[in-house]
């Protein structure tokens, strides 16, 4: 068996930025232990596998080399890449998953692709766990939570940048992970209104280099922090992203750009 496989870095303008993403398209789903197999040798943040519909409707499923996970925006970005690639006439997509029900996603006049998801905006949280507190090197200002992460505030992009992290402790957070922002405060990054860093000892990998499915909780927190709508984030990895975030009631818009990075085939059980 053939599979075709392409592989993008989302939130990037060029290759070598942004985060990678397999993506692959079947007629039909493959098993749950070859997808599992598939995205363990890829050894990327995701790997993506698409079935379309009868009804045009992509059904999207997103695996980590770990485990099969619930809602990922960076590999929904670059599936989404693809298809307006095989197909230049569409311009609009629909995807089902499970967790996240129908998203929608947009090739927008400037290029970019913007995908509607959830507004998932975290919630204060008093009762901070021992293991988040050990597992970071600085101590929270603030922390908050929604159903994908604990959110650490801090007051400077020095402490964002600058934490240190013990997996073993944040491993004991499953099954949620970690994300740690503030709001820019310096000319470095004074073209964004936030900066953050993604841990996710506990479902993926060390540090995720941009991740599109956090900043559906972090749009709504900082836009309502700032009093503004739209915003404009970079998440402050060694690769580092760019996206562009829009909070309307209860969707969160997600845009980034994308850069494909290899087409090629997989040979499996010959």
């Amino acid at each position: 068996m053939k599979l075709e496989i392409n592989i993008v870095d989302a939130f990037a303008d060029e290759v070598f930025r942004g985060n990678s993403a397999a993506v692959i398209i079947t007629e039909s789903w493959l098993s749950d232990e070859l997808m599992q197999s598939i995205a363990m040798e890829n050894n990327l943040s995701e790997t993506a596998y698409l079935v379309l519909d009868d009804a045009g409707i992509y059904h999207i499923r997103w695996f980590s080399p770990m485990t099969e996970i619930d809602f990922c925006g960076h590999a929904t970005l670059a599936a989404a890449h693809i298809i307006f690639q095989k197909n230049p006439s569409v311009t609009f997509i629909k995807f089902s998953a499970k967790a996240v029900d129908v998203l929608t996603v947009t090739k927008t006049d400037t290029g970019k692709i913007q995908m509607e998801f959830p507004n998932r905006k975290p919630e204060k949280f008093d009762d901070i766990p021992d293991d988040l507190l050990t597992g970071l090197s600085i101590a929270p200002v603030d922390v908050y939570r929604n159903e994908q992460a604990y959110f650490v505030i801090y007051n400077s992009e020095a402490d964002v940048l600058e934490v240190k992290r013990d997996n073993e402790a944040l491993k004991q957070l499953a099954p949620l992970d970690v994300v740690v922002t503030c709001q820019t405060n310096s000319d470095e990054y004074k073209e964004y209104d936030f900066i953050s860093r993604y841990f996710w000892p506990a479902n993926g990998g060390d540090e995720d280099p941009v991740t599109g499915s956090i900043h559906t909780g972090l749009a709504p927190f900082w836009a309502e922090r700032l009093g503004k709508s739209q915003l404009k984030a970079y998440q402050a990895s060694q690769r580092g992203g760019v996206l562009d975030c829009v909070v309307v009631e209860d969707r969160v818009l997600v845009s980034g750009n994308a850069a494909q990075y290899l087409t090629g085939f997989i040979t499996i059980g010959e």
